[in-house]
């Protein structure tokens, strides 16, 4: 590809260029993290603890394996079992890119009945709900989406930016979560699926990037209008206890059990459905590339560009040393998401401005449920076990807090 690239330049303690600074970092020597990624640890040959963690998984689930295929048979023999008489057997939440696309086709070829589910922010871009559309019609699985009140989203919205925080767009991941558990719950079925996959996603460092529904109230409160979000379906804590201790919802993550490739994937999704490529990971709605692709990154120096392609040089997906040189090159068309989100939210260039170097902070500043989850850490670890709550949130949320 082009260039020929020098090996050398990326082993792991040497010098890399970062924002136009030159600094010493040690650089995974499987995937491209380096010492600047929160709680990460390297072991004598210089593998991080994160490429331990995939592989940890990966025995676990036996991803890719005859192990990972007959688990997955038996969890879709129970969906099955569970869903007679009943209109839908599961849940599948759509975003109208890749993964999730892929995965209601799949859960269709398996012979699950899914309901598909979809969140609209309003900030969808028109590839997105066009490939929602001509998936869902050709499998003939039903829909429902569930449309937030835009001028909500925006005060929402602007609130987390003003705020100064990472997490822009948090509000769609609990919201999404909340709808999702909300339709399953409505449907009298106890299965989300979800198409998550860690082997070409990656693992999201354990750091300050945390949200829940507690840090969104209050970040609301502190920074937007003052109006009382009316359409926004917030998780909360009572909440989440109901959807997975009393309904005992279960969220399955398929990807985790099976061979799963991105590219091959995106390839079938054209060829059958005519779906149409939105360009990269999370640039399929607006509000996320603009955070991803211009907010974290010019703000907060964080690039989750590594995540995936981590992931991808972890896993033989690509040379290690072809990840860190795409990792190294700047991202593109940020101007043009920076103009649409500031005409969206109503935000002056001299605001952004002012925000964009002012103070960052953290979920630290504001009320969550943080200490309540790590309180309740023995509970959580048996709902991990039982299949009613992740074992990527049960690390996340009830691990001890950094320095607390």
């Amino acid at each position: 590809m082009g260039n020929a690239i020098d090996k050398d330049k990326y082993a792991p303690g040497t010098i890399k260029q970062f924002d136009g600074m030159t600094r010493s970092q040690q650089i995974c020597s499987r995937c491209i993290y380096n010492d600047s990624v929160p709680r990460i640890a390297f072991d004598e040959k210089g593998v991080c603890n994160y490429c331990k963690l995939s592989d940890a998984i990966k025995e676990q689930y036996g991803t890719g394996s005859e192990k990972g295929l007959l688990s997955l048979q038996q969890i879709l023999a129970q969906i099955k079992k569970d869903g007679r008489g009943k209109r839908y057997d599961c849940v599948v939440g759509v975003s109208g890119g890749t993964d999730s696309s892929f995965l209601l086709a799949k859960a269709v070829e398996w012979g699950l009945r899914p309901l598909a589910v979809h969140f609209d922010n309003t900030w969808n871009s028109a590839i997105a709900s066009l490939n929602i559309h001509k998936v869902t019609t050709a499998l003939n699985v039903d829909l429902e989406t569930y449309v937030v009140d835009n001028k909500e989203m925006e005060d929402l919205t602007r609130a987390f930016f003003f705020s100064g925080v990472p997490e822009l767009d948090c509000p769609t991941d609990i919201a999404f979560a909340e709808v999702l558990y909300r339709s399953a719950a409505k449907q009298k079925v106890r299965y989300i699926l979800e198409g998550h996959s860690f082997i070409t996603e990656g693992i999201s460092p354990m750091g300050n990037n945390y949200f829940d529904g507690k840090y969104i109230k209050d970040v609301h409160k502190k920074f937007g209008s003052g109006k009382q979000l009316k359409t926004f379906p917030n998780l909360s804590f009572a909440s989440f206890l109901k959807w997975t201790v009393i309904k005992r919802i279960k969220k399955v993550r398929p990807l985790w059990y099976i061979d799963y490739s991105k590219e091959e994937a995106r390839c079938f999704l054209q060829q059958s459905f005519d779906w149409e490529y939105y360009g990269g990971h999370h640039l399929e709605n607006r509000l996320s590339a603009f955070t991803y692709a211009v907010y974290r990154p010019q703000k907060f120096g964080f690039d989750n560009r590594n995540w995936s392609l981590a992931a991808a040089a972890r896993n033989g997906l690509m040379p290690r040393e072809e990840a860190l040189a795409v990792y190294n090159q700047p991202v593109t068309g940020t101007e043009e998401l920076r103009d649409f989100f500031l005409k969206r939210i109503g935000v002056s260039m001299q605001e952004y401005t002012a925000v964009m170097q002012g103070e960052t902070k953290t979920y630290k500043n504001f009320k969550t449920y943080k200490m309540r989850f790590e309180t309740l850490r023995p509970l959580f670890y048996l709902l991990m076990k039982a299949g009613l709550v992740t074992y990527s949130f049960y690390v996340k949320y009830t691990s001890k807090t950094e320095g607390a």
